[in-house]
């Protein structure tokens, strides 16, 4: 879950359902923005294979001081690398091969001037010693950075929230979303009363008794975002089960805070069906070997690889409300469902540039959906997506601006959503749907992907030619509106549409009911067409007529 849906919830109350303006598109960027958005030359050199971070949190001051050993697989000869971590944290000293490099700061980005000679195709190592009090999280996850709390009973609970802040607001990286670490660990060292937990699967647990401090080492053996590796610290207690799965064993452990043991066995009871139904829709889940865990945090959750954050109090719903006020949203804990959606798109499929952001939060948010169908038949899984409609604002774009670091529309959700239960209703198989959105998971397994390339696909697979309609819905803010009107020609009543408020060659078949109880499809464009109808002049009723699971006027 990214760090806008609560303010999505807002303006969608202040600004209503649409708009025809183009309004909250910044329109200016500064050098900031482009070196952290851009693929400079300075980050497209080298590859990252694998980031080893060490940690250890100072829980009285709040500061932290590790280092992050980088492994990079050089990709052509360069000596000049951009390596990020923001203001105020600092980078002590770096080096390779026991000799420290130079460096010079540009606000949140670092350039560092390398002796060793790098040659094309060999594996390197640089080591990054850094140290600050970061960025503390005003109101994670939505405005992120570290959160420094105490639980009920007093006790230190802490953890990091951001995506979209970026990665380097606590450690130096790559923050780049096009360049995963194919691999990575992170070392913690907390108070020796306390558990500290990661992504992947514990590696090793060292105590030093004098110190009263423990020491633990996690790891993942798959690709992950930058965004993604997150420690979390307190009085933590865990369970376990197994899910056979359509690859196996997948073993799911569950870290909770102490005095919620009981309640989480009872509550995350839907962590088996939720895997049962995605296995189904998305295909095997992408990280049996990392293992799958919740873990209870203080703040409301985020999709972290292997290590979803879990906040939402062990209620049904968002915080205890249904987004789509339909019902069927309060039949299952949206952070559950939604974060580990983001498990298949997000983190096995993630855009190289967040301004693609709606091919993580679209297909996530209509993974609520496919799980209200698997419990509780189609018509709940309609239900749900046309209700959370009135949450999309038509403010802005869904999709951003490249190169500068620029997310889009906090539409992606809600707006994407619909728009991948046009696709399906397009395709009008939805077996043929639930095997494209399998293949999409294995053919872009553990990839980033442009949004170009998920039109691309969708398009083939499907045999019908989305573009114009990715363009309506994801490049502007206005709605498609069928326009309409009605004539009786010897006593038969013949209906005329046409598409309006649309981009120039926009196509989107349509589903209608020609007579009554009976559907076909109609292939409206911008010129006025027409079809025979069953209706008599009384019993036509526009409104009842359209299939409401297209998202139009």
């Amino acid at each position: 879950m990214r760090k806008k849906l609560f303010f999505i919830l807002i303006l969608a109350v202040v600004t209503g359902k649409e708009s025809a303006a183009q309004i909250f598109r910044k329109a200016s960027f500064s050098r900031a923005d482009t070196l952290r958005g851009t693929y400079t030359a300075e980050r497209s050199w080298w590859d990252v294979t694998h980031y080893a971070i060490s940690v250890k949190p100072d829980l009285a001051t709040e500061r932290i001081s590790g280092n992050n050993i980088i492994t990079y697989r050089v990709l052509r000869p360069e000596q000049r690398m951009q390596i990020d971590l923001q203001m105020p944290m600092e980078i002590d000293s770096i080096i390779q091969e026991g000799r420290h490099v130079r460096f010079e700061r540009e606000g949140n980005a670092f350039f560092v001037n390398l002796d060793k000679k790098q040659v094309a195709g060999k594996l390197e190592k640089i080591t990054i010693f850094y140290s600050g009090a970061p960025k503390k999280a005003l109101n994670a996850p939505w405005n992120g950075g570290w959160v420094w709390k105490k639980d009920d009973q007093g006790n230190p609970w802490v953890t990091v929230a951001c995506q979209g802040l970026g990665a380097s607001v606590w450690y130096p990286n790559k923050d780049h979303q096009s360049d995963e670490p194919d691999s990575a660990s992170m070392t913690i060292t907390v108070p020796d009363d306390l558990v500290a937990v990661a992504n992947g699967r514990l590696r090793w647990k060292k105590n030093d008794k004098e110190r009263k401090l423990a020491t633990y080492c996690w790891a993942v053996t798959n690709p992950i975002n930058n965004y993604n590796l997150i420690p979390y610290i307190g009085k933590y207690t865990r369970w376990t089960e197994t899910f056979q799965g359509e690859k196996g064993a997948l073993g799911c452990t569950y870290w909770v805070l102490e005095p919620h043991l009981e309640k989480s066995k009872e509550h995350f009871k839907q962590v088996k069906q939720m895997m049962k139904c995605f296995e189904h829709w998305f295909g095997p889940y992408p990280f049996y070997e990392d293992g799958y865990q919740l873990v209870e945090a203080p703040h409301l959750g985020m999709e972290h690889q292997s290590a979803i954050a879990y906040g939402n109090a062990y209620k049904n719903g968002y915080m205890g409300s249904d987004l789509s006020g339909s019902g069927w949203g309060m039949k299952f804990d949206f952070i559950i469902i939604h974060e580990t959606g983001h498990e298949w798109f997000g983190n096995n499929i993630t855009t190289k540039d967040v301004a693609d952001m709606w091919v993580h939060e679209g297909f996530t948010s209509y993974s609520e959906a496919l799980f209200a169908e698997c419990q509780y038949g189609i018509e709940a899984a309609n239900a749900y997506v046309q209700g959370i409609r009135k949450n999309i604002s038509n403010s802005s774009p869904v999709i951003g601006q490249y190169n500068v670091n620029n997310e889009g529309s906090g539409d992606m959700y809600f707006k994407g959503s619909n728009l991948v239960h046009i696709i399906r209703q397009v395709m009008n198989n939805d077996e043929k749907f639930r095997n494209m959105l399998r293949d999409m998971n294995k053919v872009y397994y553990h990839q980033t992907v442009t949004s170009a390339e998920i039109e691309a696909f969708i398009s083939k697979y499907s045999g019908f030619d989305f573009s114009k309609v990715f363009d309506q819905y994801l490049r502007t803010v206005k709605i498609p509106e069928l326009d309409h009107k009605t004539e009786t020609v010897n006593e038969k009543l013949i209906l005329s549409y046409r598409w309006t408020n649309c981009v120039e060659g926009f196509n989107m078949p349509m589903r209608i009911q020609v007579a009554p109880g009976e559907w076909k499809f109609i292939y409206p464009t911008t010129e006025w067409q027409s079809v025979e109808t069953g209706f008599t002049p009384d019993q036509f009723k526009w409104e009842e007529i359209k299939d409401k699971n297209f998202y139009i006027k």
